[in-house]
């Protein structure tokens, strides 16, 4: 649990409750240990399409799904958001406070699966998912709490790598049909939005990090009418 949700303190009002975690304590475990096998996972750089997909944009409240250790949080904070920050580890959310202190810079911390978050409806003009490992459920659970975040006029950018979706399950257990992906959000658009991209592009990386691999994104930015 980060300093702002375990004091109590203003910053905590849109969180879950502060006596711990919410979701599933199966995947806080896992994502625990992935982070606590290194002492830093990610590159501790905004991500590419975040940076290109924000620039014409008026800083306002803004979500961040699956904020690992917090280098988005940071860099949209730092550039005049108000930020909320979900994410399911805690150990990730440790190293995203401290940078948060470092810098000066105030988010607000939720250690909640997003589905489990008790986020206010409606409410964020910006909701940044960048390549999250959203589970998949029948009622599409995940993919219904993005687009109920975004506040009307405001926007969706949902952010993943290309191909992953098409892969076959590997020695790793990764298998692709558990997971959201951009193409069933966007299959839940009705009237209410508009697409103002979809498209895959060559992905913008920070050097360093895990997943720098990977060569292309799939971005979708939907604007939410009404």
């Amino acid at each position: 649990m980060t300093d702002n949700i375990a004091a109590g303190t203003p910053m905590s009002d849109t969180v879950s409750p502060v006596d711990g975690y919410v979701g599933d304590p199966a995947v806080r475990a896992e994502w625990d240990s992935r982070y606590a096998d290194r002492q830093q996972l990610w590159s501790g750089r905004p991500n590419g399409a975040l940076v290109a997909e924000t620039a014409g944009l008026t800083p306002g409240r803004v979500l961040d799904v699956g904020c690992g250790e917090g280098a988005d949080a940071v860099w949209l904070a730092r550039n005049g958001w108000d930020v909320t920050a979900v994410e399911v580890s805690g150990v990730a959310l440790e190293r995203a406070a401290g940078h948060a202190r470092d810098a000066g810079l105030a988010v607000r911390w939720v250690h909640a699966a997003l589905t489990e978050a008790m986020l206010p409806p409606a409410s964020f003009d910006l909701v940044s998912a960048q390549y999250p490992a959203l589970l998949r459920t029948p009622d599409a659970a995940a993919e219904r709490a993005l687009l109920a975040a975004v506040a009307p006029g405001g926007v969706l950018l949902l952010v993943h790598h290309a191909g992953m979706d098409t892969q076959h399950t590997n020695d790793s257990g990764f298998d692709p049909a558990d997971y959201v992906w951009p193409s069933m959000v966007t299959a839940l658009l009705d009237d209410d939005w508009e697409v103002e991209v979809d498209e895959q592009r060559p992905r913008v990386a920070p050097e360093g990090g895990a997943g720098a691999h990977h060569t292309d994104d799939l971005v979708l930015r939907a604007r939410r009418l009404r």
